[in-house]
């Protein structure tokens, strides 16, 4: 009994081990270990793939289980006439190629460059856990716990904007479809399902506060196309904006918020043309390459 004893240093050492960089997933490496790198493989696949069939399947059918209504993906966005209610077109496409885009980083992990493979294990951990929670929220969402699936949407952007502000400056093939493309589309996801969590949300004053609350959409872009210089911020809250702006008109053609959402569309993919022309031409300044994320030789 006595050898299975542990003393109170052997404890403190084993929890210092456990939050040093040789065991935390999320630390910042330059290097991965043989099986580090399977373990990459194996779990980026099998999560990547579990997002998908949750995805796909409940755009097309509606849970079988749980108390409240349940509903498929786009029927609960169309049941309620919210503020943030897309387009399902639009929005559908965009994580179509966000998923492909997201084969392709997965790719990488099999690549025959060791700088590649490096590159996508280091952002590896974020995204498993982006691919878990977002498993999480569509299985929540579509049984309407619509609580419990904001509080998982805003965990996530949490973990998106940790590994946003620790891994920007990686190649388009990871910041894509890893950071910046779930990235925008949580952020856009906690106004579009939080106004739907919010009693009576068809009323006028939730209306004002959507009219007020869809500006952050432009400020949050902004943020990251002039501190960042990042494009692809400015593209995809673009285009997630243009997806509020058409459900928007359809619903409500004598209204503020599909012409502030077709406005945000329009600023933002001004602002990410004037940004990304200089970038993908090579003409961007070294003071401001040194804080892109997003580089002609990236």
């Amino acid at each position: 009994m006595a050898n299975l004893k542990m003393k109170l240093p052997d404890a403190a050492l084993l929890t210092s081990i456990f939050l040093s960089s040789t065991v935390n997933p999320f630390a910042k490496r330059e290097s991965h270990s043989k099986n580090t790198v399977i373990t990459y493989k194996i779990l980026t696949i099998l999560s990547w793939l579990l997002a998908i069939v949750v995805s796909f399947y409940y755009t097309f059918n509606s849970p079988d289980d749980g108390v409240w209504h349940r509903r498929k993906i786009w029927r609960q966005n169309d049941h309620y006439h919210t503020a943030f209610r897309m387009n399902h077109i639009i929005a559908s496409i965009y994580w179509i190629v966000l998923f492909i885009l997201q084969g392709g980083y997965i790719a990488h992990l099999f690549s025959g460059n060791v700088e590649n493979v490096n590159a996508a294990c280091a952002v590896g951990s974020h995204f498993i856990l982006n691919n878990l929670f977002h498993f999480a929220f569509v299985m929540l969402f579509v049984r309407s716990l619509f609580g419990w699936a904001e509080l998982i949407i805003i965990l996530n952007f949490i973990n998106l904007s940790s590994l946003y502000f620790r891994h920007n400056a990686y190649p388009r093939f990871i910041h894509i479809p890893v950071v910046s493309g779930p990235l925008a589309w949580t952020f856009v996801g906690i106004y579009w399902n939080g106004a739907i969590m919010v009693p009576n949300p068809e009323t006028l004053v939730a209306r004002i506060f959507g009219n007020i609350f869809i500006w952050s959409i432009l400020v949050y872009g902004l943020f990251f196309i002039i501190i960042y210089k990042d494009y692809t911020m400015g593209f995809n809250l673009s285009v997630l904006s243009a997806a509020i702006g058409v459900s928007q008109f359809f619903v409500q053609v004598i209204a503020l918020q599909w012409i502030f959402a077709f406005t945000i569309m329009a600023v933002l993919f001004v602002a990410t043309v004037v940004i990304a022309v200089p970038a993908t031409t090579g003409k961007t300044q070294s003071a401001d390459a040194e804080r892109a994320p997003l580089l002609p030789d990236n």
